[in-house]
């Protein structure tokens, strides 16, 4: 299963972003885990820009959404909502085919964060019928480097927890498949 992981944050020793890392580095030999990178350079969203074409950097993400059997996303939490760029990038797709029926499944890199959590579950339910909110799973990543991130999530316990998320989440896209969605 292609799998693009997606960080909704940019930042550059993002949590998210290194728990999408340990992801890709747990995968086993049925999962192939590719980070996703350039939402930063998504122009704000406007309809008025769709096209098309749209814009080249929307056309990329767009086409490596597509490419992907499933997504998995890990967002931060900013004043108790996704981050703007991350919903930009989302607004992107909505009138798009890519992610109509993905399969979607979110990972969590905090002991906190309900609301952002919350709000990914109705927005990402909304524009995908692919959306498995029961497949999820949370790491007590917080105040840790991303090397001190990358030594706990090589743990057995944890690469067995990052395998599992991963069949699940074959499991799930697979009857996607079966039912014709």
């Amino acid at each position: 299963m292609k799998v693009l992981a997606i960080s909704g944050s940019r930042r550059a020793a993002s949590t998210n972003t290194a728990l999408l890392r340990g992801l890709a580095a747990a995968a086993g030999p049925g999962h192939a885990v590719t980070l996703c990178d350039g939402l930063g350079d998504l122009p704000i969203f406007s309809p008025d820009r769709e096209g098309p074409p749209a814009p080249p950097a929307v056309e990329a993400f767009a086409a490596a959404v597509g490419r992907a059997d499933a997504l998995v996303i890990s967002c931060p939490e900013y004043v108790r909502a996704m981050p703007g760029g991350f919903k930009n990038a989302v607004d992107w797709l909505v009138s798009r085919d890519e992610i109509i029926a993905k399969p979607i499944a979110l990972l969590h890199a905090s002991h906190r964060g309900e609301d952002v959590l919350a709000d990914l579950r109705r927005v990402l339910g909304t524009v995908s019928a692919g959306f498995a909110p029961d497949i999820f799973d949370r790491f007590e990543l917080m105040k840790l480097t991303p090397d001190e991130i990358a030594e706990r999530l090589a743990a057995p316990e944890a690469t067995a927890r990052l395998r599992g998320f991963l069949d699940r989440l074959a499991v799930h896209a697979q009857a996607l498949v079966s039912a014709g969605g």
